[in-house]
């Protein structure tokens, strides 16, 4: 790790503003538990954000790329505005949701065909300024019959309301059909039309895990310049995967954050254990995972069973050493640490750890290249016939053991697959053969082909004779 690496206080980042400013953003609005959720889901057309009868469960806004035919957008899922007397954490979602609403280029207004309560009122009355980006949306419309209720809506002054049922899906299309052709009416297009953004180009794919309060949330809103993520002492603040997107060095990024994964004799009710159960996702779709550790607490059980699901995944592991500002000694102090960890967990010795202060900004740069470079591993291709040589001259060095009176073979190598790199082994018998010999394969790929900081999978296969 570089000297300059080292420096206490914030570090120069040099990170580009968020895409946001060619992808037009949307904003699912509304009192709790009028379904926002759920129609956030049908339009996405799957089940991200978590939907549950007991209201308040969305806290952090959602956002995740929207795409009708060859146009995009970003979906928003706000958290319910409430308008009774509300707790401090529900005070942060109010907050976000209300930032989230200037923010917008479009806002679907969701009520319900059951009729306006109070919260709707103060919501609609709120939203006064913002009437010419409002789309009136209005719930629960399951059938033709019930579409004769909508009475009541024309005269709110947001235009003829749009029935729905978020639920079955009723609508939904032609919901779709009109906020696009709305952001195309308002110019919202020419951006992407010019630059060619909905080329579908790739992104790097940053997931963060790890205990709750190790500052996942902290960490994704200094990568994106700007607050996504509710920060907040209570344990479990963030529920459902917050996802954002934005540049570093030119190249595009997309990072989740998580909720915490605490032990499962910790999460008591259901909401938790679907958020628990999104986080793990977030793996599957990731990259590069970064598994936040709190420098104080050191590594736990519960960080090595996350990184197990990790690394069977075959996704890119960084361990983030997080609160460095907090600790004093420098590359001494970093080495007892990174000595401890490789003590407490070995077959994680192939990845990363990088100290950083998710709160001062310290080590960012380091860490993003980091998991650029894991990402290239990830991407490593090698030609067969330049494994198999290489595996000749492997053997001719160290030949496959004989065990009593079995005697091993190894026959052929060849890659499978990328992102998770996985290679088969071909030998003439898989039963009892000698792991270390695998382990002996797999580290003499990490040195010849550069592979140093990813999970390699080694899959045995039977070819030819058993003598």
């Amino acid at each position: 790790m570089s000297g300059s690496s080292w420096r206490s206080g914030l570090t120069s980042i040099p990170i580009e503003p968020t895409l946001a400013h060619k992808i037009p953003l949307v904003a699912i609005v509304g009192r709790p538990n009028v379904g926002k959720s759920t129609l956030f889901n049908r339009l996405i057309r799957k089940r991200k954000a978590i939907t549950h009868s007991m209201a308040g469960v969305t806290r952090d806004p959602i956002k995740t790329l929207w795409k009708y035919r060859d146009r995009e957008a970003f979906l928003v899922d706000t958290g319910g505005i409430r308008a009774e007397e509300v707790k401090p954490l529900d005070q942060l979602v109010i907050g976000k949701s209300k930032k989230t609403i200037e923010e917008a280029d479009c806002i679907i207004l969701l009520v319900s065909i059951e009729g306006l309560t109070g919260e709707d009122e103060e919501l609609l009355e709120d939203l006064r300024p913002f009437s010419h980006k409002v789309l009136l949306v209005v719930n629960k419309v399951d059938t033709e019959e019930r579409e004769t209720h909508l009475g009541e809506f024309f005269g709110l002054g947001f235009g003829e309301p749009i029935p729905v049922s978020a639920t079955h899906g009723r609508n939904c299309e032609e919901l779709t059909e009109r906020v696009f052709s709305f952001l195309e009416l308002d110019g919202h297009f020419q951006e992407q039309r010019d630059s060619g953004e909905t080329d579908g180009a790739e992104f790097l794919t940053l997931a963060v895990l790890g205990k709750p309060n190790t500052g996942k949330s902290t960490l994704v809103n200094r990568l994106l310049g700007k607050e996504v993520s509710i920060v907040s002492d209570i344990p479990g603040t963030t529920r459902d995967i917050v996802e954002d997107f934005f540049l570093f060095e030119g190249r595009k990024i997309r990072i989740f954050d998580t909720a915490g994964i605490r032990r499962k004799t910790k999460v008591r009710e259901d909401v938790e254990y679907y958020s628990v159960h999104r986080a793990l996702e977030g793996i599957r779709e990731a990259d590069v995972v970064f598994l936040l550790i709190d420098v104080a607490e050191g590594l736990t059980e519960q960080d090595k069973k996350i990184a197990a699901q990790i690394v069977k995944k075959g996704r890119g592991i960084i361990l983030v050493v997080n609160k460095w500002d907090t600790i004093k000694g420098g590359k001494r102090a970093f080495k007892e640490v990174e000595d401890k960890i490789r003590f407490q967990f070995p077959v994680l010795d192939f990845a990363p750890i990088i100290p950083i202060s998710a709160k001062t900004g310290f080590n960012m740069e380091t860490l993003l290249k980091t998991a650029f470079s894991l990402k290239k591993q990830l991407q490593t291709r090698i030609e067969t016939s330049t494994l198999n040589r290489a595996l000749a001259q492997w053997m001719e060095k160290n030949p496959p053991p004989q065990m009593g009176k079995k005697r091993y073979k190894v026959r052929f190598i060849t890659q499978v697959r990328t992102s998770p790199v996985r290679f088969v082994l071909f030998v003439n018998r898989v039963e009892g053969f000698p792991g270390f010999y695998v382990g002996y394969i797999r580290n003499r790929l990490r040195e010849e082909f550069h592979l140093p900081s990813i999970p390699i999978e080694i899959e045995l296969k039977s070819r030819g004779s058993s003598s």
